[in-house]
C-alpha cells in the first residue's frame, strides 16, 4: 500500500485540531515542531520531558496516527506504567484514525481487528503483530516485534520510590530493546518522580537513556514566566504549588531531579495558636468553633509503641481538626508513656489515656496504626472508650506506604500552603526539634510525631475553599 498521507506532522496536527474545533497551544506546537524536525533528521531515540498537563501524551497519540497514515505497515507498541494507561493511548489513536480526513480507508473490514487495546489497519504486509498494541510495563512482551516503541509515563510514583523498584523498572526498559526491529524507533515521554529518575542526564553515572535526543519543556521559562499562560496563569501555578508541595512541583512541573534531602520540613512554616475549641449549640445542632472558624471534621491518629519510657520508639497520638476552608489544626500531640511499676498492663494504660484525650477533645474517631505491635490495640481501645463513655469510633489502619513518602506527601503540601496550624502545647514537646532535624531516608532518626501527624493529615478529606456566590444582578421576579 502506498503512503495515504504525504504530509508533515505539523499539518496533520493542525487539520485534526481544526476538525475537532480546537486550537494548538504553544507547548504542543513546540513539541510537534521538535518531533518532526528530529524525525526528518533520522533521530530514532527521542526523550520528551514536559510538565504535567502539557498534553504530551495526546500529542504522541497524534504522532502515532500520523505514522500509520504515512506508513500503514508500521507496528507500534505502547508501554505505560499500567495496562489501562497504555490502552488509553491506543484507544485515542483509534478514534483519530476514524475521524481524521487523511486517514480514510485505514479502518479494516474485520471488527475483531479494531479492538480497544490493539488494532490492525488496512495494510499490504502480512505481519503477525497488530498495527498498535498496548502493554503495561512489566507485562509479557516476549515475541512481540515493533517498528516504533512508545514509552508513555512508565515512571510513576508507585514504581520508583525504592532502589529495588527503580532497578526493576530499568530491567523492564532494557527488555523493550529486544522488541524493536533493527532500525526501529523509540520515543519516551514522561516527567521525573524521583531524584534517581530514568530520565537522568547522560553525564550522570546512573544514566540509562544514553544516545537519546532530548526536549525538556518545564512549565516556567528562564524568566520565570508560564509557557502556557492561558491555562497556567500565576494564580493557578501558585495554587498548584501549594496543593502538591514544592518537591512534587519542582519535579513534575519544573522537571528538576531534586533530591529528597533538598526539602526540609521547616518549623517556621507552622502557624502557632493558643485558643481552645468552643462547643455550642445553635438551632438544635451542635458545632465546634476555633477562633470563630467552624470545625467540620477531625480525629486522632495513634502510632503506638510499648518500649520503656524514654527508650526506643515513642508512642504518639496526634489530634487534628479541619475547617471548611482546608485549614488543619494540630491541637494536641501526646507522647504516651506507661508506668512499669503498676499492675495495669502498658497497653491498657495507654489506651485509657487515649480515651481520656479523645473525650476531652470530642474527637469523632481515632485511627490506630495496626502494623506490628498495634494489631491487638483496637479491641482494647474500644473497651476503654466504652468504660469512659466516650462516643469515639476506633478505626484500624495499616500503613503500606514508605514512611518517608508518607511524611513528605502529607506535610510538604500543608506547609507550603501555610495551612497547618499547631497549638502552643505542641511546641513544648520535642516535636519542633524533631521536625527541624528530620531528613528523608536517614535511618535511626526521631520521626514518630511526624509519622503520627502525617497519618492524621492523610485521613482528612481534601476540601476546596468555598467561594462566594456569583452575582445575579437585580432580581425582581418572584420565586
Amino acid at each position: 500500500m502506498t503512503s495515504t498521507a504525504p504530509i508533515d506532522f505539523t499539518e496533520f496536527l493542525w487539520i485534526w485540531h481544526h476538525v475537532s474545533h480546537q486550537t494548538t497551544p504553544p507547548p504542543q506546537r513546540r513539541m510537534a515542531r521538535w518531533l518532526e524536525a528530529r524525525w526528518r533528521r533520522g533521530d530514532r531515540r527521542l526523550l520528551l520531558m514536559a510538565f504535567r498537563g502539557s498534553g504530551k501524551s495526546s500529542l504522541i497519540g497524534l504522532f502515532c496516527a500520523w505514522r500509520l497514515a504515512v506508513a500503514p505497515d508500521t507496528r507500534i507498541l505502547v508501554v505505560a506504567a499500567d495496562q489501562a494507561l497504555a490502552v488509553k493511548m491506543v484507544a485515542q489513536v483509534r478514534r483519530i484514525l476514524e475521524r481524521h480526513p487523511l486517514c480514510a480507508g485505514l479502518r479494516p473490514p474485520q471488527p475483531e481487528a479494531w479492538a480497544m487495546d490493539r488494532f490492525t489497519v488496512a495494510r499490504e504486509a502480512s505481519l503477525r503483530d497488530p498495527s498498535m498494541l498496548a502493554q503495561g510495563v512489566g507485562g509479557n512482551i516476549t515475541g512481540a516485534r515493533a517498528d516504533l516503541l512508545i514509552c508513555d509515563d512508565i515512571e510513576v510514583a508507585g514504581n520508583c520510590d525504592t532502589p529495588t523498584k527503580r532497578e526493576a523498572l530499568r530491567a523492564c526498559l532494557a527488555e523493550t530493546e529486544f522488541v524493536l526491529v533493527p532500525g526501529g524507533s523509540s520515543i519516551m515521554i514522561g516527567t521525573p518522580h524521583c531524584a534517581e529518575s530514568l530520565y537522568l542526564p547522560p553525564g550522570h553515572p546512573q544514566a540509562t537513556l544514553l544516545g537519546y535526543r532530548r526536549l525538556r519543556l518545564p512549565l516556567l521559562d528562564a524568566a520565570g514566566d508560564s509557557v502556557w499562560p492561558e491555562r497556567f496563569d500565576a494564580a493557578t501555578i501558585e495554587a498548584l504549588r501549594q496543593r502538591v508541595g514544592p518537591l512534587a512541583f519542582r519535579r513534575q512541573m519544573l522537571l528538576e531531579l531534586v533530591e529528597d534531602a533538598a526539602v526540609r520540613l521547616d518549623p517556621a512554616l507552622l502557624l502557632r495558636y493558643r485558643e481552645e475549641p468552643l462547643y455550642r449549640e445553635a438551632n438544635g445542632r451542635g458545632e465546634l468553633r476555633l477562633f470563630e472558624r467552624r470545625l467540620v471534621s477531625g480525629g486522632g491518629y495513634w502510632d503506638p509503641a510499648f518500649g520503656k519510657p524514654g527508650l526506643g520508639d515513642a508512642s504518639v497520638l496526634a489530634c487534628l481538626y479541619a475547617d471548611a476552608e482546608g485549614n488543619l489544626y494540630l491541637h494536641r500531640l501526646a507522647y504516651l508513656t506507661h508506668d512499669p511499676d503498676t499492675e495495669l498492663d502498658p497497653a491498657s494504660q495507654q489506651c485509657r489515656e487515649v480515651a481520656r484525650i479523645a473525650g476531652a477533645l470530642m474527637l469523632p474517631a481515632v485511627r490506630v496504626e495496626s502494623n506490628g505491635l498495634g494489631r491487638f490495640l483496637p479491641a482494647t481501645l474500644r473497651r476503654e472508650m466504652a468504660m469512659a463513655q466516650v462516643p469515639c469510633a476506633v478505626i484500624e489502619h495499616t500503613s503500606t506506604r514508605n514512611k518517608t513518602e508518607r511524611i513528605l506527601g502529607a506535610l510538604d503540601p500543608a506547609l507550603a500552603g501555610r495551612r497547618l496550624h499547631v497549638h502552643d502545647s505542641a511546641f513544648r514537646t520535642s516535636f519542633p526539634a524533631e521536625m527541624a532535624a528530620w531528613r528523608p531516608h536517614v535511618p535511626g532518626q526521631r520521626d514518630d510525631a511526624l509519622d503520627a501527624l502525617a497519618g492524621a493529615i492523610a485521613a482528612e478529606p481534601v476540601r476546596l475553599p468555598s467561594l462566594p456566590p456569583a452575582a445575579r444582578g437585580l432580581v425582581w421576579r418572584g420565586v
